[in-house]
C-alpha cells in the first residue's frame, strides 16, 4: 500500500481532477470522443485527455498534490470505464508526494461493489468518486447504501458530483444525462445515515447552491469542492460563505483538464481572500480531511 507524503513546500491540494486516459489502450470508443469534443466546446478549451503520468508531471512542477480518479458510468452508457482502478492505484503509488488515488465502483453493484470498496481500500485509494447524473442514480436510494457502508467502514471519502454539468451539454438531449439526480439535498439524507462517513460535495451546486451551502453547515462532516467553475463565476453566497461560516470546509478543486490550476488560482486570488482563508482553502482543509501531516 502506497504512503502518501505531504511535504512542507506543497502550496495547494487539488481534490478534483480527472484521469482519462490509460497507459495501456489511449483508443477511444466513437461514444467517448463524442463526449469529450462535447465538453471542450462546452469549457472553451481544447486539452489532451490526461494520464496519472501526465497529471503527476503537471502537479509536482507547480508544487501542488492532486487527488484523481475516473468516473464508472458503465452500468448507464454501456461504454467500459476508460481508465481502471487498479492502473490509476499501480501508477499513482509512483508518485506519493503527488497523486492522491479515489477509485471509482458502479453505484448499482450493490454487494459485489460493497466488496470491492473494501479491496480497493485495502488497496492504497482514498476515496471514491460518484457522478449521479452520469451514473443515473439518486444517492440516497437504499440499493446504494451497501456501498455507503463499506467507505464509512474503511473510513475513506465519498465524492459526489452535485448541480449542474458540463457533461452531454450541447448534444442531443444532453447525452441522456439527467440534471436531477445531482441535487445536493439528495446527500443529506446519506449524511444522516451515515453520520462517520466523510463526504465531498463537488462543484458549485447551480441551480442548488444554497442547497449545499445548507447541508454543509448543518451535517459536520460534509465538504464542498470548489470545481468545475472559474470562481470569477462563483455566486455571491458562494463567496461569502468561504470567507466566514464555512471557510473550514471549502476545498480548493479545478475539474482538471477542463480548467487549469493557474487559470482558477488567478480567479480565485482577484476575489480578495485573507491569506490564512486561503491557505485553508488552498491546502490544510484537504490536508485534515485526507489525513495528511506535513513530513
Amino acid at each position: 500500500m502506497m504512503t502518501i507524503e505531504l511535504r512542507e513546500d506543497i502550496i495547494a491540494i487539488d481534490v478534483h481532477t480527472h484521469v482519462l486516459a490509460s497507459v495501456d489502450d489511449p483508443q477511444d470508443t466513437e461514444e467517448n470522443a463524442q463526449h469529450n469534443e462535447a465538453m471542450q466546446k462546452y469549457f472553451g478549451r481544447t486539452f489532451k485527455k490526461p494520464t496519472v503520468h501526465d497529471l503527476a508531471a503537471i502537479y509536482r512542477e507547480q508544487h501542488m498534490m492532486c487527488v484523481v480518479f475516473s468516473v464508472d458510468s458503465s452500468w448507464a452508457t454501456g461504454e467500459p470505464n476508460a481508465v481502471n482502478n487498479n492502473e490509476i492505484l499501480e501508477l499513482s503509488a509512483q508518485y506519493p508526494r503527488t497523486i492522491i488515488p479515489f477509485s471509482a465502483v458502479d453505484p448499482h453493484g450493490g454487494m459485489r461493489a460493497a466488496k470491492e470498496v473494501h479491496r480497493l481500500a485495502e488497496a492504497g485509494t482514498q476515496g471514491f468518486k460518484f457522478h449521479p447524473s452520469a451514473q443515473a442514480f439518486y444517492p440516497n436510494e437504499r440499493y446504494f447504501y451497501p456501498i455507503l457502508q463499506a467507505i464509512e467502514e474503511s473510513g475513506k471519502i465519498a465524492l459526489f458530483h452535485s448541480g449542474h454539468t458540463g457533461a452531454g451539454a450541447g448534444r442531443p438531449a444532453g447525452g441522456g444525462i439527467r440534471l436531477k439526480f445531482s441535487n445536493p439535498m439528495h446527500v443529506d439524507d446519506i449524511a444522516v445515515d451515515f453520520p462517520d462517513l466523510k463526504i465531498i460535495l463537488a462543484h458549485p451546486s447551480f441551480p442548488w447552491q444554497d442547497e449545499a451551502l445548507s447541508v454543509a453547515l448543518h451535517k459536520p462532516h460534509v465538504h464542498i469542492d470548489l470545481s468545475g467553475w472559474s470562481p470569477k463565476y462563483f455566486p455571491p453566497n458562494l463567496v461569502q460563505y468561504a470567507r466566514t461560516l464555512l471557510k473550514h470546509k471549502m476545498l480548493f478543486g479545478t475539474d482538471f483538464p477542463l480548467l487549469t490550476p493557474q487559470r482558477w488560482m488567478q480567479d480565485f486570488d482577484a476575489l480578495g481572500y485573507d491569506d490564512a482563508t486561503r491557505k485553508l482553502i488552498y491546502r490544510d482543509n484537504a490536508a485534515k480531511l485526507l489525513g495528511l501531516d506535513p513530513t
